[in-house]
This record gives structure tokens, C-alpha cells and sequence, in this order.
């Protein structure tokens, strides 16, 4: 059994000046961390790299990551069987998706699906998101600092990915 820790959309120092505390309690023992973009500072990942290791993938407000080895434009990984694709952009938006297009007719957009993830985990809109699409759990762990773009408590995710296949996520909402 493998725990990742999900976020997105930090905004750090302009949104917020630091991470959530509770965020370090509800990713302990996480065995990995995953960023999906719009981080700002290196810090915040060397911050959260004091939990598990960390992977980002890069925002189009990303300007200070470029030499970060932690952030791509894309990270593809197989984990417990399963695949996984980090990036920041929802499937099918804008220029920074480097998903397949979701909106084609389904057939179409499970066979590209298949050549990319079973689990697809982007941010960007800052809103949380589960939804089954094409055979694919697409996740949106919304944003810790800035949740629907107002100054709040926001939300992380869990994801528990089990070696018989099987994909367990939640949204925790931020006290």
C-alpha cells in the first residue's frame, strides 16, 4: 500500500506566506508527495520534502522552478501497478494540459487515456475535483491557500493506491 499526499495551487508568498501547519500533520506518513503546480518558491517543496520525497508538476504561474529537479512540465509514474500522471492543467484545457484532449467522444479519449495514466491528478482552477472519466479517476485536490480564488481554508488530497489496483482517494477541507 503506497499513501501520496495531493496539492495544488500553494500561491506562496503571494496568497498565503506559508503552508497550512495542518497540512504536515494530514500528509504524515505519507510515502510521497505530489504538487500539481502554481507552487511560486522552491521552498514550499523543500518544506514538504521534510515529509516524503516530492514531485511538482510546473504552473503557468511557475517562474522560480526552472532548475528544481522536482518539477516537469509532466510526471508520468507507475506505482503499486497503477499509472500515474501529474500535471497542471485539467485534461483537455488550456495550454498547460499536456493530457489528451477529454472532450473528444469517449471511445477516442480512453484509448489516449490509456497511453498516459489510470490516475490523472492536476489543479490549476483551484477548485477540488473526483470524477471517473473514460475508466480514469481524474482528482483535483483543489488548493490549501486559495480555494476558488478567495483567501481561505482550502483542501488537500489523499490518495491510497493498493497493489491489487485499487485507487482510495479523499479531499480533506483545512481547518
Amino acid at each position: 500500500m503506497t499513501r501520496i499526499g495531493l496539492l495544488s495551487d500553494t500561491h506562496i508568498p503571494v496568497d498565503a506566506r506559508v503552508l497550512p501547519a495542518q497540512i504536515m500533520e494530514i500528509f504524515r506518513g505519507v510515502d510521497l508527495i505530489l504538487h500539481a503546480g502554481d507552487i511560486y518558491l522552491p521552498s514550499v517543496l523543500d518544506e514538504l520534502e521534510n515529509i516524503a520525497p516530492v514531485l511538482a508538476a510546473r504552473g503557468d504561474d511557475d517562474f522560480d522552478v526552472d532548475d528544481d529537479g522536482r518539477v516537469k512540465d509532466k510526471h508520468t509514474l507507475a506505482i503499486e501497478g497503477i499509472s500515474i500522471s501529474l500535471s497542471h492543467t485539467e485534461p483537455g484545457l488550456g495550454p498547460w494540459s499536456v493530457f489528451p484532449d477529454s472532450r473528444q467522444e469517449p471511445g477516442i479519449a480512453s484509448y489516449q487515456y490509456e497511453q498516459v495514466a489510470g490516475v490523472l491528478i492536476f489543479g490549476h482552477s483551484h477548485m477540488p475535483k473526483l470524477e471517473s472519466r473514460g475508466g480514469f479517476l481524474l482528482i483535483n485536490p483543489g488548493s490549501p491557500t486559495f480555494p476558488y480564488y478567495v483567501h481561505r481554508a482550502g483542501t488537500v488530497g489523499l490518495l491510497t493506491l493498493t497493489s491489487n489496483g485499487a485507487a482510495e482517494v479523499s479531499i480533506v477541507q483545512l481547518q
